[in-house]
C-alpha cells in the first residue's frame, strides 16, 4: 500500500488518477500526486518506471490516456500546449542549447518569442547570467561549443528561467556532469529554487541526489508510485523492500566513507 506524506500547502500541481498507455505497454498506471507551491519534489526510480513520462505529461509533451492534471485550479487540457510550456521552465540532461546561437541569444529565446522589448531582454539576460554565476561579459558572446559541460548546463538553467516561470521541470539535469561540477550546479540550483520561490519537479535515478535536494521524494516502479515521503521518512520507514534497496546504496557509501576516514 502506498505511503504518502501529504504536501502541507495547497497543491499547485495535481495528478488525479492519471494513466498513460502505449500500444504494447502501460507507462504510468493510475497515478495520483499533489505537489505544493514552492516545493522541491523529486521523482526517482529505475529506467523505464514512468518518471520521465510523468514529467512530460505536465507540459503536454506526452498526453495522458486517462485522468486529469491540474495546475492550480486549471486543467492543463484547457491550455494550448505551446502557451503551457512557456509558463514552465524545462531543463534536461543534455543542455540542448542552440549551437548556432550565442549564450545571450540562447537565454533570450523565450522572451523573444513573447515579444519582449530588446532592452528588457538584454537586462533579463544579464540578470540571469549573474544568477547562475556566469556574470562575466565574456560569456554572453560565446557559442555553446566554447563552454564546459557545467557552463552549458548553467546557461540551460538561465534559459529555462528567462520568462519568469513559477514551475520548473528538470529531467536528469545534472547527470552528464562530472561529480564536482554536478554537486556545485545542483547546490546552486537548490539555492535558486529557494530564492525565487519556485515549484520544482525533478526526475533522477540517483538516490543520493534525491535525498540531498528534495523536500519530498516520490519513488516509482513499473508506472506506479510506491512511496511519497520526505527524505528523513523515506530513510526511516521505507514502504517495502524495493524502496529499502534503493536507499541502501547511498547509505552503504556513507558508512564506507565514514569507516575509511576513521582509519585514515
Amino acid at each position: 500500500m502506498l505511503r504518502q506524506a501529504e504536501c502541507a500547502e495547497s497543491p499547485v500541481i495535481e495528478f488525479v488518477d492519471v494513466s498513460k498507455t502505449y500500444a504494447t505497454a502501460s507507462a504510468v498506471d493510475h497515478l495520483s500526486l499533489r505537489v505544493a507551491e514552492k516545493e522541491f519534489f523529486v521523482l526517482i526510480g529505475p529506467s523505464g518506471c514512468g518518471k520521465t513520462t510523468t514529467l512530460n505529461m505536465l507540459n503536454r509533451l506526452v498526453e495522458p490516456t486517462a485522468g486529469h492534471i491540474r495546475i492550480g485550479s486549471e486543467d492543463i487540457r484547457d491550455v494550448v500546449p505551446a502557451a503551457l510550456r512557456r509558463r514552465m521552465g524545462y531543463v534536461f540532461q543534455e543542455a540542448g542549447l542552440f549551437p548556432h546561437m550565442t549564450v545571450a541569444e540562447n537565454v533570450g529565446v523565450t522572451p523573444r518569442l513573447l515579444d519582449w522589448e530588446p532592452a528588457k531582454i538584454a537586462e533579463r539576460v544579464m540578470e540571469l547570467l549573474t544568477l547562475v554565476r556566469l556574470e562575466s561579459d565574456g560569456f554572453r558572446g560565446r557559442l555553446p561549443r566554447e563552454l564546459s559541460g557545467g557552463q552549458r548546463q548553467r546557461v540551460a538553467l538561465a534559459r529555462a528561467l528567462a520568462a519568469r516561470p513559477r514551475i520548473m521541470l528538470l529531467d536528469e539535469p545534472f547527470g552528464a556532469l562530472d561529480p564536482l561540477t554536478r554537486d556545485e550546479v545542483a547546490d546552486d540550483y537548490r539555492a535558486i529554487h529557494g530564492e525565487l520561490g519556485l515549484t520544482t519537479v525533478m526526475v533522477t535515478h540517483d538516490m543520493t541526489e534525491a535525498l540531498l535536494l528534495a523536500d519530498r521524494i516520490g519513488v516509482m516502479r513499473a508506472g506506479a508510485l510506491v512511496q511519497v515521503a520526505s527524505p528523513a521518512e523515506l530513510v526511516a520507514h521505507p514502504a517495502d523492500g524495493f524502496v529499502a534497496r534503493m536507499i541502501e546504496t547511498p547509505m552503504r557509501r556513507a558508512e564506507r566513507l565514514s569507516a575509511a576516514l576513521a582509519g585514515a
